[in-house]
């Protein structure tokens, strides 16, 4: 889906790589994330001289989500510098601090996709509000109340409690 060609890359020494994934890829499923229209991605891919393959750039998508508090659907925009390294495996010690991905020797294709899927992961929001003052949805009728009241009574805490209250509030 967003392949990289190695003996280009050797050949040529730096490539610029561009696409999109789809947001309908199997890449998507299981992983909570969804996609409200194709993810970009723009790296510049380089090989040093010590064998490993760096792609710098940038990923943008927009997600599909809704509000933690009210439950309206949003899009929220996300925009990520990317830093992906690879290295051969007969190059690695065994040291390695986990951000670098491993090479099979014989590789002469890396598809990137699947460190992107990863990248979008780690960098999509836990949880998104419409707006920082959201009032959400009542407890017992379900009304939105951003948009109107409701005729919910509210409740008089249990008074068993008031030791434990009063315990706080000092």
């Amino acid at each position: 889906m967003l392949p990289l060609d190695l003996a280009r890359l050797s050949r040529e020494g730096s490539l610029r790589l561009e696409g999109r994934i789809p947001s309908d890829a199997a890449l998507w499923e299981d992983t909570g994330i969804r996609l409200s229209e194709p993810l970009w991605v723009d790296l510049r891919v380089t090989e040093a001289q010590s064998g490993e393959i760096v792609a710098r750039g940038e990923m943008v998508c927009s997600l599909a989500s809704e509000c933690r508090c009210c439950l309206d659907p949003m899009t929220v925009t996300l925009r990520e510098e990317v830093t992906l390294i690879f290295a051969p495996q007969d190059t690695l010690d065994g040291t390695g601090d986990g951000e670098i991905r491993v090479l099979p020797s014989d590789t002469r294709e890396v598809d990137l996709a699947e460190s992107i899927r990863e990248e979008v992961i780690l960098a999509a929001p836990t949880y998104v509000l419409c707006r920082p003052n959201c009032r959400g949805l009542c407890v017992r009728c379900g009304a939105d109340l951003n948009e109107t009241t409701c005729e919910c009574a509210v409740e008089e805490p249990d008074p068993r409690w008031d030791v434990l209250r009063a315990l706080k509030s000092e």
